[in-house]
């Protein structure tokens, strides 16, 4: 049995804004396993675009559908899970270009939110639940300095 006291759940609604008490809430918990603060800022970012996927591509914005952001506190480890009830994005999201998006040539800024989730944490896993919804799995280890 997994010890409870090791994680937090937090429920917030599909309504944007809301992102951020998940993201103020994953950046106190690393903050308290002491989380180099650099660290802190990119998970901060990561939490608060996977939120943002779930409430507009996986509950498409509907009030009445919550996203599901757990925290589990390892040893050396931090893991946020945020889970929706939609349908999700689409599979096999392209890696945006910034060449493409400096030269303008780009109008639509989407797809950025998975890059910045895949190079701000360790890991990283968007998976679909067979019975509806889905769950964006992060992690970002303590030992481990991200290079500025």
């Amino acid at each position: 049995m997994k010890n409870k006291e090791n994680v937090i759940e937090i429920h917030i609604p599909s309504v944007l804004g809301y992102e951020k008490v998940a993201m103020d809430s994953a950046a106190a918990i690393a903050e308290i396993m002491h989380f180099h603060k650099n660290r802190v800022e990119d998970l901060r970012t990561a939490v608060s675009e996977a939120c943002l996927n779930a409430m507009e591509h996986g509950n498409r914005l509907n009030t009445s559908m919550a996203v599901l952001v757990t925290l589990k506190m390892g040893k050396s480890s931090l893991e946020v899970n945020v889970k929706d009830d939609g349908k999700g994005m689409a599979d096999n999201i392209p890696q945006p270009s910034i060449d493409t998006q400096i030269a303008s040539c780009d109008d639509d800024p989407r797809g950025w939110g998975v890059f910045l989730i895949k190079s701000l944490v360790d890991e990283y896993e968007f998976k679909k639940i067979p019975q509806g919804g889905n769950i964006t799995k992060m992690v970002i280890h303590l030992n481990r300095e991200k290079e500025v």
